[in-house]
């Protein structure tokens, strides 16, 4: 029995007619096929196209039937489960040919579903990346692109977030009748005017049921592993305070100038004041950051991350069984494997690779059990899953006992906080039984911002039209089709400069990607920026390239040879075409309000989440999930 979603049909059949007409009559006159009779149609065009167009209704009935049915006794919406990895390498599971870390259930979500080998993330950073992944727009156009060093949020008390006037999927679902959760990290912001607004809390973008963390998972929640604050020291201008310190007092020999003892002892009072302020933000850094939600109430601060991935895959579990028997959205952004690195005693010394890989085999446990909940509810065959990273791992993370805790890219160059595609190349795995072919690897260029008109045209919502929506729908491409990506151009941004940009020619296999400036990479033999734990895209830590370095990825997918005149004919004449498409992309922005200016980002006192006081340095521990895990351990 063919069952169809009507709104979705109408909206699926107009778009292919049009496509159809279009390529029937060369004039732009458009039949509307579906308003008008059977016969008036049939009178209209000969008879070979009116056959060609029976056959082109039927396979269109029959997709749309295969897609929007999945469940034709209840004429249920398809379900999505969306899990996010932090800091992965694609180089880190078996699927994409590691051979020495065991991740046999994300290998099997592989295996029988569809494998992304060129899919991208919109921004090298956590926050711009997951805030393109939920609007389907560059960052650049919500704001959520930095102007200056710092791209991400450091503080829960920040001012800045995600607008409440940009469209996430989830907010898109919801009106279509959708049950939304996001389980696990959020880092878009909480609150702007006072400490309980939450006006970029999950529930003010569209997720009806939040239970995660609102900051990122950084070394201070992780005792024994340092401060991510210690790495300030290496952004303090030694050589310019140095220089002055030095023509201060010569000056003051030469009595050029004359420095009092008060002024001297202003300036060590002022300094004693600064290494004051320091301390106490490094004492108190994981009470104000590192704690735990469920909806608006902090249920556990700061939190113990030891069985933080256990608790929230019992969480998600427990929320997938609540809403079995409705469509429902979940998004599960995993804590792990951003440093500080934790893995649960189940996982640790389970690897060949430390801790690391014991935090990534514990990744791969939790998408077991989401998985095996999906089958044990008969959910499986119903829900669309899409398993990623929000860009490639931290290459800089070296732990206080000097051990190296970042992932690994493969072939690719660099890491995370560059466009290189080590930066930017993610794992992209989509699995649906039915309705996506297993085993299919697919290598045209994707994005992460490509979920969400696939999210919405499946649920029924229409596309916003008030605004640039930067992905396209990948079910046509995932199902075969079509052959090529709809991305025939992409923007790689750094922050708000726009860094390099990739061209993938009609008719063409060449994918070329031109770069404006580059990281100056330390020691500069290696692919890293050591000295500054961080790649940044600002002076005096990139240089400029004119004209740009260019690269074929097909030929040189490493990156490692750029390409000249000398060594490819088409040098100049890609780089204009590269050029004019940044021109048009340019004028389609808009300016708006820069949600990670240093206003934005610094600590806000009154805008601080606490679940006691200050005097109490915010300590409370109240989720359920603390004693449910501990129920268990005793029963073991």
């Amino acid at each position: 029995m063919l069952c169809i979603n009507c709104h979705l049909t109408n909206v699926s059949v107009s778009r292919q007619m049009i496509s159809f007409s279009s390529r029937v009559y060369q004039e732009k006159k458009h039949i509307e096929i579906t308003n008008l009779p059977y016969k008036s149609v049939l009178a209209k065009i000969d008879s070979n196209t009116a056959r060609c167009i029976m056959k082109s209704l039927l396979w269109i009935l029959c997709t749309l039937g295969l897609l929007l049915c999945t469940d034709a006794q209840s004429g249920t919406k398809p379900n999505f489960v969306f899990m996010m990895v932090d800091d992965l390498g694609i180089g880190d599971l078996g699927c994409y040919g590691n051979t020495t870390l065991r991740t046999p259930n994300i290998d099997r979500l592989a295996l029988e579903g569809v494998k992304l080998t060129q899919h991208i993330a919109a921004a090298p950073l956590c926050t711009p990346s997951r805030a393109a992944f939920l609007t389907g727009r560059y960052p650049i156009r919500s704001g959520m692109a930095a102007q200056g060093r710092m791209g991400v949020f450091l503080f829960s008390a920040s001012s800045g977030g995600l607008p409440q006037e940009e469209i996430t999927f989830a907010k898109a679902v919801k009106g279509q009748g959708y049950s939304t959760a996001v389980i696990g990290k959020w880092h878009l912001g909480l609150n702007c005017e006072d400490s309980a607004d939450y006006c970029h809390h999950p529930k003010s973008h569209g997720f009806d049921y939040f239970y995660g963390t609102i900051m990122t998972h950084l070394r201070d929640c992780q005792p024994g592993h340092g401060s991510v604050l210690y790495h300030v020291r290496a952004h303090i201008p030694y050589k310019a305070l140095g220089i002055g310190l030095v023509s201060l007092v010569l000056l003051h020999i030469r009595g050029t100038i004359t420095v009092t003892r008060k002024v001297v002892f202003g300036f060590l009072v002022l300094v004693g004041v600064l290494v004051s302020v320091f301390g106490v933000l490094l004492y108190t850094f994981p009470n104000l950051n590192c704690f735990v939600m469920r909806g608006t109430e902090i249920v556990e601060q700061p939190y113990t991350s030891e069985n933080l991935t256990q608790r929230m895959t019992s969480e998600a579990i427990e929320y997938l069984e609540r809403n079995s028997e409705r469509p429902f959205l979940l998004f599960f952004s995993f804590i792990q494997v951003h440093t500080g690195l934790f893995a649960s005693p189940l996982f640790r010394g389970k690897s060949q690779h430390g801790l690391y890989g014991d935090a990534v085999m514990e990744v791969d446990w939790s998408v077991g059990q989401i998985m095996q909940t999906l089958e044990r509810l008969n959910l499986k065959q119903n829900t669309l899953v899409y398993m990623t990273s929000d860009q490639g791992p931290h290459l800089e993370e070296i732990s206080i006992h000097g051990e190296m805790h970042g992932g690994y890219n493969s072939i690719y160059k660099a890491g995370k906080s560059t466009n290189w595609e080590g930066g930017i190349r993610i794992p992209g795995i989509l699995h649906w039984p039915g309705v996506l072919p297993a085993g299919k690897v697919i290598d045209e260029p994707t994005s992460n911002m490509d979920i969400f008109p696939t999210v919405l045209n499946l649920a029924g919502a229409l596309i916003p039209s008030d605004r640039v929506i930067d992905g396209h729908d990948l079910l046509p491409l995932l199902q075969g089709q079509v052959e090529r990506s709809e991305h025939e151009f992409m923007f790689h941004y750094c922050n708000a400069e726009l860094n390099a940009v990739r061209w993938h020619p009609p008719n063409s296999s060449a994918i070329w990607k031109a770069f404006f400036f580059t990281p100056d990479f330390y020691p500069e033999n290696s692919s890293a920026c050591f000295h500054t734990h961080i790649c940044f895209c600002i002076k005096p830590f990139i240089t400029f390239h004119d004209p740009p370095l260019l690269y074929d990825l097909l030929k040189d997918p490493s990156e490692s040879t750029p390409l000249s005149p000398d060594t490819e004919p088409q040098f100049y004449s890609v780089l204009e075409v590269i050029r004019a498409a940044v021109s048009s992309h340019t004028q389609s922005l808009k300016p708006v309000p820069i949600q990670l200016s240093p206003l934005q980002i610094v600590w806000k006192p009154w805008l601080q989440p606490c679940c006691s006081s200050l005097s109490q340095l915010c300590r409370c521990e109240r989720d359920h999930q603390i004693e449910k895990l501990r129920h268990e351990l005793q029963e073991e």
